[in-house]
């Protein structure tokens, strides 16, 4: 592993797709409060055209399913089968859209309900109000502004530069784990198929967040959040999810920003002050390390809390703790990350 390897980032993407939603916004061509059959009205149809809004889509409140399970059929009872024999295959937006559409809700609409399928959505109203392809929009519109040199969408299942070997267990499932390095990556389009280094995604949320890519008005919409998942009566939660990008509260009692991404093989961390004057951006290449007990219940690991200290320490400014393994703080501690595959 090298810091300036070309990486997979799965779901860091969706903070991509976002600030381009929120550029046609202040072009007054979208509107986050407006229904979203007004923009796709023959695949968003019924009632849930009409009250599912575009800020729905984007913060995962809508009450839409995800579409990752029924995209690859046989994933919970043989992974490595499954993923294997999907390598090559290649997905439209629309396709993947109609399996998050058709499949049933798991969180009502108004709650959050994290889900890929919001993401597809987003990117195909960016298409239907610009005229463009979606993730040549999000290239010309937001990665190039941002100055970004080595971030873009793959055109192709493998990628153009140096790369780590991307490792998936499926939590025990493949055994011993498998490249996935090479994917054909359309079936995660604009919700989670780009390509980025640590550099670039640090410079990234460093101008988003210093207000670079969007005007006030609409960086402020990017971080009204919504509570991320179910906490107890009287709890806050750690996690709240804005318009693609989300704040998070770690072990120290300090709040980021940002966002995490998990594909097959690959997983990335990538968290800022709230100033943008300090980022930490991580690549993982060994994915679903964690096991689980009979009961479903997660075993402890070294490397989840590790991560977590070694994260949360670089933001707040602290010196590295010395023996990392054992200083790190337990994982039923850690906030939950947002793009994970349901445990079988």
């Amino acid at each position: 592993m090298a810091p300036d390897f070309e990486h997979r980032i799965g779901s860091i993407s969706k903070s991509f797709t976002s600030v381009a939603i929120l550029q046609q916004v202040e072009r007054g061509r979208i509107d986050l409060d407006a229904p979203v059959g007004r923009y796709l009205p023959g695949l968003v149809t019924g009632e849930r055209g009409e009250k599912v809004t575009v800020r729905m889509l984007l913060n995962h409140t809508s009450g839409i399913a995800d579409y990752v399970l029924p995209a690859f059929p046989g994933i919970l009872e043989d992974p490595g089968a499954t993923l294997d024999r999907n390598r090559l295959r290649h997905i439209e937006p629309e396709e993947l859209a109609r399996l998050g559409l058709a499949a049933p809700p798991v969180q009502e609409r108004g709650k959050f309900g994290y889900a890929n399928t919001n993401y597809i959505l987003a990117g195909l109203i960016l298409e239907r109000v610009t005229g463009q392809d979606a993730e040549a929009y999000i290239t010309r519109h937001v990665i190039r502004p941002a100055g970004l040199r080595h971030t873009y969408y793959p055109s192709s299942p493998s990628l153009k530069g140096p790369h780590a070997a991307m490792y998936e267990s499926f939590f025990g499932m493949i055994d011993p784990p498998r490249d996935y390095s090479t994917y054909d990556m359309s079936w995660a389009s604009t919700a989670g198929a780009m390509v980025s280094t640590t550099d670039d995604l640090n410079t990234f949320y460093r101008k988003l967040l210093g207000g670079r890519l969007l005007g006030p008005a609409a960086l402020r919409e990017m971080k009204t959040t919504v509570p991320g998942y179910d906490t107890a009566p009287g709890e806050e939660a750690l996690m709240r999810y804005g318009l693609g990008i989300y704040t998070l509260r770690m072990p120290s009692g300090n709040w980021y920003w940002g966002h995490d991404g998990a594909v097959f093989g690959a997983g990335t961390w990538s968290l800022a002050t709230e100033d943008g004057n300090r980022q930490v951006s991580l690549a993982y290449n060994l994915m679903k390390y964690q096991r689980f007990d009979e009961q479903g219940q997660q075993l402890p690991d070294p490397i989840t809390p590790a991560m977590a200290a070694y994260v949360d320490g670089a933001l707040s400014g602290a010196p590295a703790p010395q023996g990392l393994w054992s200083a790190a703080p337990a994982a039923q501690e850690l906030p939950p990350l947002v793009d994970v595959l349901p445990v079988p």
